[in-house]
């Protein structure tokens, strides 16, 4: 069994932002050689998500009221977390959006259903972080 590893990194400009690494995912497979196994792509931050769905504006500025709605960022005050930090929203928006995806590879190819793309979600940016790619089979 072959495997592969890469990290890519980001740093936005705004303290949240949906970005599609659906591309990015399949340069790595691609790079990687492997036709036949399984790709996680996960967050190594506890204030990002990666997440599947679809890639349509309308959606994620729903994705954004939604969970603004389940977890305001203002006021600070209603956290205890934000003592030293103004992030508590972004851990709580991180848990309900995931840590990471798994996709099946068939054919060389990210097995995806209709519409399906990998997005990188940022709650807490304006600096670098990353994500981890691991690809493992034959």
């Amino acid at each position: 069994m072959k495997s592969y590893r890469k990290e890519l990194w980001f740093n936005t400009t705004g303290r949240r932002q949906l970005i599609n690494i659906t591309s990015e995912v399949e340069k790595c497979l691609s790079e990687s050689g492997i036709k036949e196994g399984l790709c996680l792509i996960n967050a190594m931050h506890i204030t990002a998500s990666v997440f599947i769905n679809d890639d349509e504006p309308g959606l994620h500025n729903d994705f954004e009221k939604w969970l603004e709605k389940l977890a305001p960022e203002k006021p600070y005050s209603q956290y205890k977390h934000n003592g030293f930090e103004d992030n508590a929203d972004a851990h709580l928006k991180r848990t309900v959006m995931g840590r990471e995806v798994v996709v099946a590879i068939t054919n060389g190819r990210l097995d995806f259903g209709p519409w399906e793309q990998i997005f990188y979600g940022e709650f807490d940016g304006m600096r670098k972080k990353r994500i981890l790619i691991k690809i493992i089979g034959e």
